[in-house]
């Protein structure tokens, strides 16, 4: 522990007691006071830096609470090799889907707090505790550990629709009075549907939003014209928009997509409440070792800022986001309130 700024000879405080008080005290006592505490911290040190030391010394299990394929899917199979390679054992991706993923987050916030099963967590670890009716675990009970990724998201409409930008997109939502033009979404709570309420809020038009079980169901209905448009992972669309299958309008996301720079962002043109991106990352059960959070972390940070992983995410219109676990800590934070006003707001009920 670093010492204080003043010197222990002169007057002041030293760790927080008066120096006075201190000089007061027999020399025994002092000394028999400092081996005690020496010992206590020696105690409370030890299983820390052992803990640190000896883990991992078996697979650890990455648990993703989607089917294999998506974004999420994507962006934990990425984080688990290169974590892997760090750490010299295996991580293994575990799928296991259901209830807007409530199932494989419960499964991760009820396993054993030993370092060995963590979550590839998204939007929904935000906010499923507003809108699930009896959910089976608390939002404390999963522990933010580290960013992972973010698949920006993207507003796209079949080429029928005649628009081309924001702009053009609400005026063509306003010409449809009050049934507006209708947005298909993954269920209450995705993205999707967060960002069909974002554009109610923001523009005052009309949105007429259609459910689907998955977001490719959402998006298969905006190509087949049974729907005017979604939003949905860069991903998932960036190749249907190349193709001319579907007509990109904006992305959600805080900057452009480094695979398609041409597309300009919600904020550029005139709309920066309009603001979200499918994002996953690392969590633990709660009761996880300190220094095992601390590590993981930290060879987490490492591995989504390395060229070996860069080139594997972002050309398929995947920005990795590695940063602190503090950082991490204060954007889910700040996710859990921004959104749960929206939430609120936009009086979206509880499944």
């Amino acid at each position: 522990m670093r010492g204080p700024a003043h010197s222990p000879l002169r007057p002041g405080r030293y760790d927080g007691v008066p120096i006075t008080l201190r000089a007061r005290l027999p020399m025994k006592s002092l000394l028999r006071n400092t081996l005690a505490y020496g010992l206590l911290l020696l105690a409370v040190a030890a299983p820390v830096s052992s803990i640190a030391q000896t883990w991992p010394d078996h697979p650890i299990r990455f648990i993703v609470p989607f089917t294999a394929g998506g974004a999420n899917d994507l962006m934990g199979r990425a984080a688990a090799e290169g974590v892997s390679k760090r750490l010299g054992q295996p991580v293994v991706v575990e799928n296991k889907p259901g209830a807007g993923a409530v199932i494989g987050a419960d499964y991760v916030a009820k396993a054993k707090p030993d370092g060995y099963t963590f979550l590839i967590g998204a939007v929904g670890v935000v906010t499923n505790s507003f809108l699930v009716k009896s959910m089976p675990y608390q939002d404390s009970d999963l522990i933010p550990v580290g960013m992972i990724g973010v698949a920006p998201s993207v507003i796209v409409v079949n080429p029928a629709v005649p628009a081309s930008n924001m702009k053009e997109f609400v005026a063509y939502a306003k010409s449809k009075g009050e049934q507006g033009v209708t947005f298909s979404t993954a269920g209450t709570g995705s993205t999707p549907h967060f960002v069909s309420e974002m554009l109610k809020d923001a523009t005052g038009a009309n949105f007429t939003i259609v459910p689907y079980k998955s977001g490719s169901e959402g998006m298969t209905a905006v190509l087949g014209n049974n729907v005017d448009g979604t939003s949905e992972a860069s991903i998932v669309v960036i190749p249907q928009i190349k193709s001319g299958k579907l007509k990109a309008i904006a992305t959600t996301y805080t900057s452009r997509i480094s695979a398609y720079p041409s597309l300009s962002t919600t904020a550029e043109q005139g709309f920066p409440t309009v603001q979200i991106g499918h994002w996953a990352g690392l969590f633990a059960p709660k009761g996880t070792p300190p220094a095992i959070l601390e590590k993981m972390s930290a060879e987490l940070q490492a591995a989504m800022k390395s060229k070996e992983i860069a080139d594997k995410l972002v050309p398929q219109g995947i920005e990795p986001a590695p940063g602190t676990q503090p950082q991490f800590v204060a954007f889910i934070t700040g996710e859990r309130e921004r959104l749960g006003k929206l939430i609120k707001k936009a009086g979206m009920k509880a499944e």
